[in-house]
């Protein structure tokens, strides 16, 4: 995994990880290598043998935002990784710290326009998509909004929990339970449409940022050069397991949404992805830590 225990990547990785255990009659072990927005975690797998016992499961960041960020990069994403398959999409949440007076987005970017020092705002690192996502919001509406880089969604939701910093923009499955206990305040949900895990919280697009849309997506991934006929089996293990009707459920529950395609299929998305981003880091002035 690219990023600390209590983020969306290790929760998907270990709901779905009964189902591979029984398809591959081995035991998955999940390994936390954070830092570095995903680069550390993906170096290990870039330069792993291409047996197939060492994968990675990454996100925007580490697969396609992070060449345009990084002055140099450890690997690159197309040349030393083998693309397995597309595992799942999710939005994120904008959430704001218990003291924080805003209740609303609206409030908050009255709050932003009024306070002189504007509000810190943290994510789970430079490079994610947690962090364009911010960068987005502070680009179209924010401007005074201080964005907070952490080392994964588990610390920032700790600043944020803490009042270290007065939002956070968060992924859902490791905040939805802090939600619904009303120990974060959600503000607003950066996709298109409404989620069904927080109907009554609005898209950014309804709270006062017409246009905003943003969603992050995760993929599993290998060494480059690995044997096509290893990149097919985990390839249909993993479609078969995130096809399971419990595993669905569990995870769209928690506000992910499955999704499968073939090795090709994610390639190609990842080269798309690599190049729509490297606009947006350009037009942002996005940095790493």
């Amino acid at each position: 995994m690219t990023f600390p225990p209590g983020g969306s990547t290790d929760i998907i990785a270990r709901v779905l990880s009964g189902g591979i255990e029984r398809r591959l009659g081995r035991p998955l072990v999940i390994e936390n290598r954070s830092g570095a927005g995903g680069n550390i975690g993906m170096d290990v797998v870039a330069k792993a043998l291409p047996d197939g016992y060492t994968l990675g499961i990454g996100a925007a960041g580490a697969l396609a935002v992070n060449p345009s960020l990084y002055p140099a990069m450890p690997y690159d994403p197309v040349r030393d990784l083998t693309g397995i398959g597309m595992i799942a999409e999710i939005p994120f949440v904008l959430v704001a710290s218990p003291s924080q007076a805003a209740r609303t987005l609206p409030e908050v970017l009255a709050a932003v326009r009024t306070r002189p020092e504007g509000l810190t705002l943290a994510h789970g690192g430079n490079g994610t998509a947690m962090h364009l996502s911010a960068e987005l919001l502070k680009q179209m509406a924010a401007p005074r909004i201080v964005n907070v880089p952490f080392r994964g969604t588990g610390p920032s939701l700790t600043a944020v929990l803490s009042g270290s910093t007065d939002l956070g923009m968060l992924d859902l499955p490791s905040s939805l339970a802090l939600i619904r206990e009303g120990k974060v305040r959600a503000l607003g949900v950066t996709s298109g449409h409404r989620l069904p895990a927080l109907p009554d919280v609005p898209t950014f697009g309804e709270a006062g940022v017409p246009g905003y849309e943003s969603v992050g997506w995760f993929g599993l991934v290998g060494p480059a050069r690995m044997p096509e006929a290893i990149v097919a089996r985990l390839n249909a293990t993993f479609n078969e397991a995130l096809h399971e009707p419990q595993v669905m459920e569990r995870l769209r529950t928690l506000g992910v949404e499955p999704r499968t395609g073939s090795p090709a299929e994610f390639a190609d998305f990842i080269r798309s992805e690599t190049a729509k981003w490297a606009e947006v880091v350009r037009v942002s002035g996005a940095k790493p830590e």
